[in-house]
């Protein structure tokens, strides 16, 4: 499991979080599903692989939404920054092992299972169906079970559903649709609820150190009331001039780019970098 996996799993599996994920995505801001109402599931199931291996598979989070004893539902989530053109076939085994989980149950329950795509570049190029997944011969097409996976792109949500969001996702949502639509960001002055987890987050999708390093330049008490306007000003203020030539240079050296296009990239001013270089061979490190 990777670093960015693991921050997007913390970040969501707060309750409130989660259920505002779900209330805005599936029921249009209403507040549907309450934080209270949500069991941690621990959704692993195990098949034999190539070679018979038993290999475990497990939800990127997933949550029980209950009333008194009784399962209504089971949600799952599927971070992806990437398309994945082979995704379908996870998510139909993932949803296939909860429905057979419940087999001998005397009330079963739906699976939901939401894809959150963050990439403000690129709309998802991949497929979307089973179906679509593989080649399938006309005349065995009615005999084979399709399975649609339930896509939200985060780029792209309209800015009145990004007002719906009433936790911390909004500000996320916002950072992606603001970075798709503007190549800027503009934050706003909403107090952040979970800080740790918001900027660790933020670091693992943008590959960004600076969110993070906030976390160990500031108290926890300063973090009680933080918002992304503070966190901006701070890194500004602190100057991440090392971070910044460090990631064009990286960026340059790996996409063989100019620095303007290699700027442009990575949503970085251009007079910030050369500003950044300037003041790297003023104090004598290598830019």
């Amino acid at each position: 499991m990777g670093v960015k996996d693991i921050e997007e799993k913390q970040f969501e599996d707060y309750n409130d979080v989660f259920a505002d994920i779900v209330n805005v995505l599936i029921f249009g801001g209403k507040q549907i599903v309450k934080p209270r109402a949500l069991e941690n599931s621990k959704d692993k199931s195990r098949f034999k692989a190539a070679k018979g291996i038993i290999t475990e598979q497990e939800r990127d989070v997933s949550k029980w939404w209950r009333k008194s004893q009784i399962r209504l539902a089971l949600f799952g989530f599927e971070n992806q920054t990437a398309a994945d053109k082979k995704i379908c076939f996870k998510l139909y085994g993932y949803d296939g092992a909860s429905y057979k989980s419940q087999y001998d149950e005397k009330t079963n329950y739906p699976v939901i299972t939401l894809v959150l795509h963050f990439d403000y570049k690129n709309h998802w190029e991949g497929p979307k169906t089973l179906l679509d997944s593989m080649t399938v011969p006309e005349e065995l097409k009615p005999y084979v079970n399709d399975y649609r996976m339930n896509l939200f792109e985060i780029a792209w949500l309209r800015d009145d559903q990004v007002k719906k969001f009433k936790s911390d996702f909004r500000i996320v949502a916002d950072y992606f649709t603001q970075m798709r639509k503007n190549k800027d960001y503009v934050p706003s002055k909403a107090t952040i609820k979970h800080v740790d987890a918001v900027l660790k987050l933020m670091t693992a999708l943008t590959g960004d150190p600076g969110f993070e390093d906030i976390i160990n330049e500031t108290s926890a008490e300063e973090r009680r009331s933080m918002t992304m306007c503070e966190v901006l000003d701070k890194a500004r203020k602190e100057g991440k001039f090392e971070l910044i030539v460090q990631i064009v240079n990286n960026y340059i050296a790996k996409k063989n780019l100019t620095q303007k296009a290699a700027c442009e990239d990575l949503s970085i001013k251009y007079s910030e970098y050369m500003a950044a270089k300037r003041y790297m061979k003023k104090i004598g490190a290598q830019s």
